[in-house]
């Protein structure tokens, strides 16, 4: 097994696993042999991600458990950690993948910027300080995956709340990593997730057809697999369009701004334009 908590038996909660890259983990996960909990809303959705998770789970229907939940509501996520200890006993794998995306500018609308940030960085936080504890203190292998993406940390312009959001996770994902290899004990690992582009509900938009350029979400779960079994904490993703040695350069340009204080977002500043594509093709 890739982590020694995906192991038979164990208990995984997935946040946003009604679509996408959550339903897709969900299938891995329950392909292992664990008992599983989606968390998303719409209980239409919950209950046609929960077909698919049965006919894979080695226990069918009694290890497949939903939950009509808004993460952005701590008390609602703690009901669902002790909702899932009650029918499985505890969680053993943490999936905070739970996202939105609207759309926001630096001056607002402020109800955007605030659905978006409860979503994507406190559905994060909420997620971890109502599971994390319990999985500390089981003295088992334990599993955390955060999903960020690479806008939190190249933060392109078009929508700041949006980069805010995962830049947050990033940050809070990294402290998680550092508190628990310091926690005396502890057998859980924390993993950030930055997936590359990937043909889900998210980025489709009016698409119906898969981008050439995308990767599906089964390709990313399986990405993220061959990552967490190397021990990676970052789990950089490429895709069918861009490669890392790409992504690297964008993020070294990224903080070379800071470093060579040159414009905030220089890489789009068209006085930079030539210095940035020179800088992309040197090693």
């Amino acid at each position: 097994m890739p982590h020694a908590a995906l192991s038979a038996g164990s208990v995984a909660v997935i946040t946003g696993g009604a679509s996408g890259i959550g339903l897709a983990a969900a299938l891995q996960f329950a392909g292992f042999g664990l008992r599983i909990c989606i968390a998303d809303l719409g209980e239409d959705r919950l209950a046609d991600a929960a077909a698919k998770i049965i006919a894979v789970a080695k226990g069918g229907r009694d290890d497949v458990m939903t939950a009509d939940v808004d993460v952005s509501d701590l008390a609602a996520m703690s009901k669902l950690a002790a909702d899932v200890r009650q029918r499985f006993g505890g969680c053993d794998v943490l999936m905070n993948n739970a996202g939105i995306q609207v759309s926001t500018s630096a001056l607002g609308p402020r109800d955007n910027w605030e659905r978006l940030i409860g979503v994507n960085l406190w559905g994060v936080v909420n997620g971890c300080q109502a599971f994390a504890a319990n999985m500390i203190a089981s003295m088992k292998p334990g599993l955390i995956i955060n999903t960020g993406s690479k806008q939190g940390i190249t933060t392109p312009p078009g929508n700041p709340a949006y980069n805010v959001s995962k830049a947050g996770v990033k940050a809070y994902t990294e402290a998680l990593a550092h508190e628990l290899r310091n926690t005396e004990g502890c057998q859980v690992t924390a993993h950030l997730l930055i997936p590359g582009f990937v043909f889900t509900g998210l980025t489709a938009g009016d698409r119906k057809e898969k981008p050439a350029a995308a990767w599906t979400p089964e390709e990313t779960v399986a990405f993220m697999m061959q990552s967490i079994e190397a021990g990676d904490f970052y789990i950089l993703c490429p895709d069918n369009d861009v490669p890392r040695a790409l992504d690297e350069r964008r993020m070294l340009w990224a903080i070379g701004d800071v470093v060579e204080n040159r414009p905030a977002l220089s890489r789009w500043h068209p006085d930079y334009a030539d210095a940035f594509a020179e800088f992309v093709k040197t090693k």
